[in-house]
């Protein structure tokens, strides 16, 4: 069955500012466990917390630059770029830049707070 999304549901995010989420597909919007796509709208200065989730994200930048930590180093994507974080792995985003940065995540399993685990003090 073909679904239309005509346009997104906001959902909260975690961070030390607030960003924008509009999920297209996933638990919230479609009601779809299998994915979630969403559109992220992070400002300059954002921080999230680490997490070790249990699901695949693969991330496409915009606009702008996202910082990813990982485990054994730290990449900076830019627009145009892409990173991938396998289920399990430890990763912490960012948007350090100036103008911060517009992004899709795409999440397999779709995002969970339940599954997500995200650790409850901010590393910087």
């Amino acid at each position: 069955m073909v679904r239309f999304i005509e346009k997104p549901s906001l959902v909260e995010a975690a961070g030390t500012k607030p960003k924008i989420i509009e999920e297209f597909f996933g638990r919230v919007r479609s009601r779809t466990a299998g994915v979630s796509i969403a559109r992220m709208r992070s400002p300059e200065g954002w921080l999230e917390p680490g997490q070790r989730p249990e699901f695949d994200e693969y991330t496409l930048v915009i606009k702008g630059k996202v910082r990813v930590h990982f485990e054994g180093g730290v990449q900076d994507v830019e627009a145009g770029q892409a990173i991938m974080a396998l289920r399990g792995e430890w990763v912490q985003y960012s948007t350090p830049f100036p103008g911060g940065a517009e992004y899709v995540a795409v999440c397999i399993p779709a995002f969970s707070p339940d599954t997500v685990h995200r650790e409850e003090v901010l590393r910087t």
